[in-house]
């Protein structure tokens, strides 16, 4: 498995559960056939700048790094407020229509948001594909993209 493809797969599992050692990711990872070591995970965490935050239960739990997340989603939406021409929603996906240029990058952000409702996102010159993981899911996209534009 390729690196960008297993630190995925870890995004993913934090934003499902709480992992508290460098251990359980690599059980959890087994449990997906996937077959890692406790030093290829420390390494992931360093290059993913996880963190330790305070458990609702006691002890500890890794987190993405909250300051990331916060500057990833000023950028997008600054980017968006510059950019936004149009959203449409049909099905489980969604069509953002950009001024020209700017598609990339915000399909980009979009994905460094890593948003459990999305699964995956397509950006050209000046439109952004997303394909959500279902119905309600574009919509609660859809409210995102709102709040942002805010």
């Amino acid at each position: 498995m390729k690196k960008q493809d297993r630190q995925k797969l870890i995004r993913q599992l934090l934003s499902n559960q709480d992992v508290e050692r460098q251990e359980d990711f690599v059980e959890l990872l087994e449990r997906q056939d996937i077959r890692v070591t406790q030093a290829t995970i420390s390494r992931d965490i360093k290059e993913m700048q996880l963190v330790k935050v305070p458990s609702v239960s006691g002890g500890y739990h890794y987190a993405m790094p909250v300051q990331k997340k916060l500057d990833t989603e000023k950028k997008l939406k600054r980017t968006l407020r510059d950019a936004f021409v149009s959203f449409a929603i049909q099905d489980k996906n969604t069509f953002l229509k950009v001024l020209p240029g700017n598609g990339p990058a915000i399909a980009a952000l979009i994905y460094q948001m890593n948003y459990d409702f999305v699964f995956g996102t397509i950006g050209d010159d000046n439109t952004v594909f997303t394909i959500c993981k279902s119905d309600d899911d574009a919509v609660r996209f859809q409210e995102a993209i709102s709040l942002l534009l805010e």
